[in-house]
């Protein structure tokens, strides 16, 4: 009978694929051998592989160094990290070994790009994209970096006001974006972006502010589709829009040269996963060829902002089942050794579906399954992996321990979750590794963050500890020694 786990992944999907392979019945992510993992470092446990984020980087700009040549397109392609999907200082480094550009989205955000400039690891010469609606302390930075000398950051306007308000704060001319409010899919809770300004008074708005200020030089239209970039009549109708504004606007604006293509690329969330990237890039590039031709202008050099792209495909978590509890006479819910809720909040608050495999006992029978996380909470679950109607898992034995994994999890789960502060009911945050690769295929391991403690816990909530109170005795010794200095 093929009643193995084993015969119902190969009965689903083509199997092996290109990063999940089987070694005996263990799993393999890019070659990595996780039960060593977890037997390395236990469970729960999660992790970055490192040269995923260079390797997604490198065929993104292979793809636009194609599709540029085979539409002979006049533009340049500028490849941009958008760090609100993890501002961690390892992935930053990992993703500028690779030449690309900065998007930020608040106001710290500066700081880690001036950071990242005294620590040589960001050119002068990078753009520096800032997307959001801006506070004063957003504009402060903003000011502060171009007052600096950093000529190619290049704050995009989110409302009327932004202008004045950075012309204020700037001493110089400086650069600027201006973003598009683009028409949300049918199924949106409301019609119009919040973000940005509609379409239909761009170009009165730089008629009226930017025209005749001699500070400001407008140089990109920005679009961003909050679905991303799919192949739909909905993004395919909003780029026409955006590209009739970017020809309307660049007759009228000789200094516009740049658009910005925002809105992601998907990143597989499935086995079944199906994406001609390819394709996309060059319908994208046709189509504003075509439509610039048309109108007469020059084609504008291209900016993407990929974040779950860039990043997402390098995260996984690893979880133990503790014990399966028999609720009624269909459902078995396999309670796993953390929570949904605080270690991948995307399942719980957006219904994010991640790819869910075991990572051992291939061989052993399977069984239908519902994941419960520890906390006491009813909406901490996992109920569906996406193109089935149910979970299956190895069949739960106490005397044969089953883990599992969730992969391509690495953009915004930590941020959600609060990285390193309190978690739903105090279950603590797991382990971080991260895993790096050599030039001989050799892997290393570091571990990032070790799980949090009680006493980690309690400081954060204010209790004395013996612990804290040390480190605050501790502290008062070492201020003490610094002032008699």
């Amino acid at each position: 009978m093929n009643n193995k786990y084993i015969d119902l992944i190969d009965q689903t999907y083509f199997f092996p694929q290109e990063e999940f392979t089987l070694e005996d019945e263990h799993l393999k992510f890019h070659n990595i051998p996780l039960q060593e993992l977890v037997e390395k470092y236990g469970s729960p446990l999660k992790f970055t592989y490192l040269p995923k984020i260079s390797e997604n980087i490198a065929r993104a700009k292979n793809w636009f160094a194609n599709s540029i040549e085979k539409n002979a397109y006049k533009g340049k392609y500028h490849y941009c990290y958008c760090t609100k999907s993890s501002h961690f200082q390892h992935i930053l480094h990992e993703t500028l070994k690779n030449d690309i550009h900065i998007e930020t989205s608040s106001a710290f955000d500066i700081n880690i790009v001036e950071q990242l400039k005294k620590d040589g690891k960001l050119k002068d010469n990078a753009y520096v994209i800032c997307n959001g609606f801006k506070r004063d302390q957003y504009i402060e930075n903003i000011a502060r970096l171009i007052n600096n000398g950093h000529r190619n950051c290049i704050p995009i306007i989110d409302n009327y006001e932004e202008i004045d308000l950075l012309s204020d704060a700037i001493d110089d001319t400086y650069k600027i974006g201006i973003r598009i409010a683009s028409e949300e899919e049918p199924k949106f809770e409301f019609y119009t972006s919040r973000l940005g300004i509609g379409y239909k008074n761009i170009v009165p708005f730089y008629e009226n502010q930017i025209k005749d200020n001699d500070k400001v030089e407008l140089k990109m239209l920005h679009f961003f589709i909050n679905t991303g970039i799919r192949d739909n009549a909905y993004y395919w109708n909003e780029l026409v829009k955006c590209l009739k504004v970017y020809t309307r606007l660049k007759k009228v604006c000789p200094s516009l040269d740049s658009l910005n293509i925002g809105g992601g690329f998907p990143i597989k969330n499935s086995l079944a996963f199906e994406y001609d990237y390819q394709y996309m890039i060059d319908e994208i590039l046709n189509q504003i060829n075509i439509t610039c031709q048309e109108a007469d202008v020059p084609v504008p050099h291209i900016f993407t902002e990929f974040g779950s792209f860039t990043v997402g495909e390098s995260g996984g978590a690893i979880y133990e089942i503790l014990y399966q509890k028999q609720q009624n006479d269909r459902e078995k819910w396999n309670m796993i050794d953390s929570s949904f809720i605080t270690t991948l909040p995307d399942t719980w608050a957006i219904n994010k579906r991640f790819i869910m495999l075991p990572i051992n006992r291939w061989n052993d029978e399977y069984e239908r399954v519902l994941l419960g996380g520890l906390t006491c909470d009813s909406d901490d679950y996992y109920n569906s992996e996406q193109n089935m109607n149910a979970i299956y898992l190895p069949k739960y034995r106490r005397d044969k321990p089953l883990y599992i994994g969730f992969f391509n999890t690495g953009a915004y789960q930590e941020t959600i979750g609060g990285y390193g502060g309190l978690q739903h009911c105090l279950i603590p945050q797991p382990k971080h590794i991260l895993i790096d690769k050599d030039a001989h295929g050799n892997f290393s391991y570091e571990v990032f963050s070790p799980q949090q403690k009680a006493e980690d816990l309690l400081s954060i909530l204010g209790y004395e500890t013996e612990k804290s109170a040390k480190n605050g005795s501790d502290n008062i010794v070492a201020n003490t020694i610094t002032s008699n200095v």
